[in-house]
């Protein structure tokens, strides 16, 4: 991999290079920027690319778009934004700051501490929606406040918003076949397409309202961290067409990564605090349409990588997988109704996890059985609550209420357009039909996925599971068998809206029949 860096990048990451570091700077890579991580500090190259859509071929437009770049990324995180070092050779070496001949720039700031970053947080910790609430009111004041004008308005424009999406799918089609199918584009681009031609008042009104701003431009978990000041940083600077839009596009990228997250309870928590805070009640008619056009725009930045000389092979499947991912959350968009899919099936079969997945891929909130059941009870999710069966917090009366409130919370989804999984066991067959009423009366689609695992399976993931200080759930060998004999089978009504999981096939196999038979309906 570092035979293939230029010369300046292999200098710049060896000791001595970076002022006043003694061990050599980590480098990461982007597809347009070398970023070099030295202790307190942290310097961003551009790459000297011509992708169409950014041009940094030039030193002078290097040196203009790092300037640029501290710019405009000081409105929204001032104190880690330091200024623009220079990249020198001096006798045959590259420093950085040096005495030599300046060769080129870099963006200089602040580290920021990874462990403090959403979606670090999101992977391994537990944001909570007072966070999310922070960042709406954030980005509230800020859109408010920022720069709008006839110069701007016109990318707000009917024809200029159909252009972005237009382009999305013209360089997303080169990798079909590879990184997302010709039905998920095809439904995507249709989906799109329907959606200007029938929207375009609502965009005309956007315009009138100033709601097209100087904005972020990519407002995702990645550029978040919670430091004592909250800092949102590494905005589009290279092309102002990606910067100026709809503030409700902006809002619709963050959601949709909370989505991809698989915490659309979170993405509802950052869009209704920034609905509160700016009034500005159109904006949810246009979310499903963002988040769908927000999705493909990262679909097709992991898809560029794949032709990046740069990337190594490992980086490049990563980049694909999540490629997939994302169109397959762009795919969920397209849907003009939300879902409820309930996972019916004894303890160990595999619900949970199916669940997470399902949730990354079609931006659905879960609400679990384990989880409502212990916060009913006052306990931490991790600490065993585990009693006598079918007493205590296992109690009869007890499950009814974990139920009642599961129920109550995936209306309350439901009624805001969020789809919502349902991860309890759902043996007895009252408790399935509560929820297809549900479903019913909020003209919801609904799905049971019946869960099919032998019992020596069951018992070998219960087994393996109990020794996990992460697992949430209290299932044991016992409770398994106590519960495949009281399991009330799916009647022939059921079998018509049910999909069969069985554990002898793949996460991806399950999650392609679930899209199947959501997407033909």
């Amino acid at each position: 991999m570092k035979g293939t860096l230029p010369p300046a990048i292999k200098d710049l990451t060896k000791v001595g290079a970076i002022p006043g570091e003694t061990v050599p700077a980590k480098l990461i890579q982007t597809q347009m920027s070398w970023v070099l991580i030295a202790g307190e500090h942290v310097y961003k190259m551009k790459k000297p690319v011509n992708l169409g859509y950014v041009d940094y071929t030039t030193l002078e437009k290097r040196r203009y778009y790092c300037h640029r770049e501290v710019e405009l990324n000081r409105r929204l995180c001032p104190q880690n934004y330091l200024g623009v070092s220079t990249i020198n050779l001096c006798n045959n070496t590259y420093c950085i700051d040096g005495k030599g001949e300046v060769v080129d720039y870099a963006v200089k700031m602040k580290t920021l501490p990874p462990e403090k970053m959403l979606d670090h947080i999101l992977e391994h910790g537990n944001p909570t929606p007072e966070m999310l609430h922070q960042v709406g009111a954030r980005i509230a004041a800020f859109h408010q406040e920022a720069e709008t004008g006839p110069h701007i308005n016109q990318f707000g424009s009917l024809e200029s918003i159909r252009f972005n999406a237009e382009e999305n799918f013209t360089q997303s089609k080169p990798y079909t076949g590879v990184a997302v199918s010709s039905e998920t584009l095809d439904r995507i681009e249709n989906f799109a397409t329907d959606f200007l031609d029938n929207h375009a008042g609502l965009f005309e009104n956007r315009v009138a309202e100033g709601r097209i701003r100087d904005c972020h431009g990519d407002l995702h978990s990645s550029h978040i961290c919670f430091t004592d000041k909250l800092c949102i940083y590494d905005c589009i600077e290279f092309n102002d067409r990606f910067r100026y839009a709809d503030t409700a596009s902006e809002v619709a990228f963050l959601a949709m990564d909370l989505d991809h997250y698989g915490r659309a309870d979170l993405s509802q928590a950052f869009i209704q605090r920034y609905l509160e805070i700016t009034g500005d009640n159109q904006a949810e008619k246009l979310m499903r349409f963002y988040k769908c056009y927000r999705a493909m725009v990262r679909a097709k930045v992991n898809c560029f990588k794949l032709d990046d000389p740069y990337v190594s092979a490992e980086e490049k499947r990563l980049a694909c997988l999540g490629a997939q991912l994302y169109f397959a959350l762009a795919e969920s968009y397209t849907t003009d109704k939300p879902w409820l899919l309930v996972n019916v099936g004894l303890v160990g079969s595999g619900k949970s996890t199916l669940a997470k997945a399902l949730a990354s891929h079609l931006g659905m909130a879960i609400i679990s059985s384990d989880l409502v059941r212990k916060e009913m009870a006052g306990i931490p999710p991790t600490q065993s609550g585990a009693v006598e069966m079918d007493s205590g917090i296992y109690s009869p009366d007890f499950s009814r209420l974990t139920y009642e409130a599961m129920f109550n919370q995936a209306e309350k989804w439901l009624k805001l357009g969020v789809s919502v999984i349902l991860d309890g066991t759902f043996t007895l067959r009252k408790s399935r039909v509560t929820a297809r009423e549900i479903a019913a009366r909020n003209n919801a689609g609904f799905c049971e996925l019946e869960y099919i695992i032998s019992d020596e399976e069951a018992c070998q993931r219960i087994s393996l599971r109990q020794s996990d200080p992460g697992n949430v759930s209290d299932g044991t060998t016992d409770v398994y068998f106590k519960m495949k004999r009281e399991f009330e089978p799916l009647d022939k009504t059921e079998e018509s809206q049910r999909v069969i999981i069985d554990s002898a096939g793949t996460t991806e196999e399950h999650i392609a029949s679930i899209r199947h038979h959501i997407f033909q309906q």
